[in-house]
């Protein structure tokens, strides 16, 4: 199976689309599968603008919105994480992940989904020390502070993946792990980015919350964006362990290195994006205590025994089948003609 990889898509899936079609033509090959790092900004229409956590120069529809409305349709199935420059309203009707658009798959606040036989999980949003313990507390229309706190990642959301128990073959977070930078080469990157290296040696550039479970999953690959460059890193587990491969790529711009494809091992296809049935009973294990206020998760109640809730969840599955439900449209879709009137565009929309 060959696999893309993109990092900070920052709407511009026309472009991350053609350079993977020109890729296919030029080295007669065939993608199976793009995923990508954060930044996605799935924007549908001018009201998911006032969600989008930019600066107001970067506000912009981009090209999500032609695969929200159908006019276009995404040539590879995509498989995609939150960063911190997202609509986050949007983002918050998937927390459990779903389709943004048809082909287009969301892995949530935090995930896991099989991809034929192989295993990916995610963590959306950047690690900030004084919203972890947070619940999920933020709701549209988001204000100044919210709208940047929506996004950060939850104690509650990582606690979760620290239950699997499964392997992942690959994993994906916005934001680097904490001190990866000791497993590649750390003084190249700061001839490049000279502003990291105080971070890099207090050991602070990155996410303790990703590390920690860099350290649990130790999954074959794991990829990242955020810090808009490249770098590589071998990660070895334990003398004699495994190896994660650590990779973390750029924004999709010219001449910046935005893009890589990997192979990986995996059961001839055709593939499909299927639910995991661990990943679904550990959500289900987790719901009894999902923090919806600023207090944080209270775990004293999860009960951790497993075999419940896999053999609840795996009689749902073969009842309705592992695949996610069908991608529904929930706001109205943008109308480039209509640009500065949301209320005909509503209209037309309940019209219909």
């Amino acid at each position: 199976m060959k696999i893309a990889i993109e990092g900070c898509m920052h709407g511009d899936l026309d472009n991350v689309y053609k350079t993977l079609q020109h890729l296919e033509k030029s080295q007669n090959t065939k993608i199976d599968l793009l995923l990508c790092c954060g930044d996605f900004q799935a924007v549908r229409n001018q009201n998911d603008l006032k969600s989008l956590a930019v600066p107001e120069r970067y506000r912009a529809m981009n090209s999500f919105w032609k695969y929200y409305s159908g006019l276009e349709v995404a040539p590879y199935p995509t498989i995609f994480i939150g960063g911190n420059h997202e609509a986050s309203n949007y983002l918050w009707e998937l927390y459990y992940g779903g389709w943004a658009a048809p082909n287009i798959y969301f892995l949530g606040a935090a995930g896991v989904v099989k991809f034929g036989n192989v295993r990916i999980g995610g963590l959306s949003g950047i690690y900030k020390h004084f919203d972890y313990k947070s619940g999920h507390y933020e709701r549209p229309p988001y204000d100044r502070n919210t709208i940047k706190s929506a996004y950060h990642v939850r104690e509650y959301d990582v606690r979760k993946l620290m239950q699997v128990e499964e392997p992942i073959d690959i994993f994906l977070s916005h934001d680097w792990p904490v001190r990866i930078t000791d497993h590649g080469d750390w003084e190249e990157l700061v001839r490049n980015k000279p502003f990291f290296r105080e971070e890099i040696e207090g050991k602070r550039l990155g996410s303790k919350a990703a590390a920690q479970l860099l350290e649990k999953l130790k999954p074959q690959f794991w990829f990242s964006a955020h810090l808009h460059c490249k770098f590589a890193a071998l990660v070895q587990h334990g003398e004699g362990g495994p190896v994660t491969k650590f990779l973390a790529l750029d924004k999709c711009l010219p001449g910046r290195d935005f893009l890589q494809v990997v192979e990986i091992e995996s059961e001839a296809g055709p593939y499909e994006i299927q639910y995991d049935e661990e990943w679904l009973a550990i959500t289900r294990m987790f719901n009894n205590a999902f923090p919806l206020t600023r207090k944080g998760a209270d775990f004293r109640g999860v009960n951790l025994e497993m075999e419940d809730c896999r053999k609840w969840v795996r009689s749902k599955l073969q009842e309705r089948d592992c695949k996610p439900s069908e991608f529904v449209r929930t706001v109205p879709c943008y109308d480039p003609s209509q640009a500065d009137d949301i209320g005909r565009q509503i209209y037309s929309y309940v019209s219909k």
